[in-house]
């Protein structure tokens, strides 16, 4: 069934990077060499591996899949990924399907299953294995790529429902749940999250974040650490260093003004501790990556 979900993708995922598919919610990823760790954002999603190997990095945390493993992403998370495992005749490929709350609480609902039945918070990347039922759904989805438009557009969406079902049968069902449940504490951290997300360049006040998740201060901090296992002021922190790198890549910007336009006032401290999330001081970091991986995509 690997072999099947393999060929499918290598068929559809003709060249390194990301695909975007006609159905809702379904990219396909392939890279045919090992690579260095990429830093992105990662949004909620499950990948499913059907060849090679990869890691990714969540502040100190590393998790490895490979087939017939996935990763499950219940939260936007600044991460770091790098595939170990590829090669030009045999390509990492991966299918990914994004979450969506409002579908994943229509699945739940239709098979008349309860929501959460707790709501303790659990971090926010997970790797389990696929079972036999899973990756057969699975297998499914990414061969109605091969059949004509008007019928993925009607049977895509089934088997997208069959995939979240079967998923909320197995081990990462609550945290699914917990994504589906508007009120839930993970929900809250993500409400959280999403301002953050769009408001990293301005000052972060974790109270005033902790009021729109409905959590003290203490409480929020604390379920806050467990999903992304970083604060919230170094969750900011990361997406302003990645988006300065962004910025700095996509837009020639120099230093200075990248880190002045992600929120920083001083070029001296955006400089270290650029320095310190990605290895090198900006501009040094940035020309060896126009040289070394001017070509390579960032895989999510």
């Amino acid at each position: 069934m690997i072999e099947r979900l393999a060929a499918v993708l290598a068929r559809h995922a003709t060249v390194d990077g990301t695909t975007a598919t006609a159905q809702p919610r379904t990219y396909l990823l392939r890279c045919s060499v090992a690579t260095e760790p990429l830093p992105v954002v990662h949004r909620p999603a499950v990948c499913f591996v059907a060849q090679g190997a990869k890691e990714t990095m969540l502040g100190e945390h590393a998790y490895r899949y490979e087939p017939p493993q996935f990763l499950v992403v219940s939260a936007e998370l600044p991460i770091t990924g790098q595939i170990l495992r590829a090669a030009p005749e045999q390509p990492y490929l991966c299918l990914r399907l994004d979450l969506d709350a409002a579908t994943l609480a229509a699945v739940i609902q239709d098979a008349g299953q309860a929501p959460a039945v707790r709501d303790a918070v659990q971090r926010g990347l997970a790797v389990s294995t696929a079972g036999p039922e899973l990756l057969d759904a699975v297998t499914r989805l990414a061969a109605l790529l091969d059949a004509p438009a008007a019928q993925q557009r009607f049977l895509a969406p089934l088997a997208e429902r069959e995939i979240l079902y079967r998923l909320l049968l197995g081990e990462q069902g609550e945290r699914l749940r917990q994504i589906a449940s508007a009120d839930s504490k993970l929900a809250r951290i993500n409400r959280a999250i999403a301002w953050i997300k769009s408001h990293y360049a301005d000052t972060l006040r974790v109270d005033a974040l902790a009021a729109l998740a409905s959590m003290s201060p203490s409480s929020f901090h604390e379920h806050f650490r467990t999903v992304t296992a970083m604060s919230p002021l170094q969750y900011q922190k990361q997406l302003r260093l990645q988006e300065a790198r962004r910025l700095m890549l996509a837009q020639a910007l120099d230093a200075a003004t990248a880190g002045f336009k992600v929120g920083y006032e001083s070029p001296s401290q955006f400089s270290r501790e650029y320095a310190r999330r990605f290895g090198l001081p900006p501009k040094r970091e940035i020309e060896r990556v126009r040289e070394q991986w001017r070509a390579m995509p960032e895989f999510v």
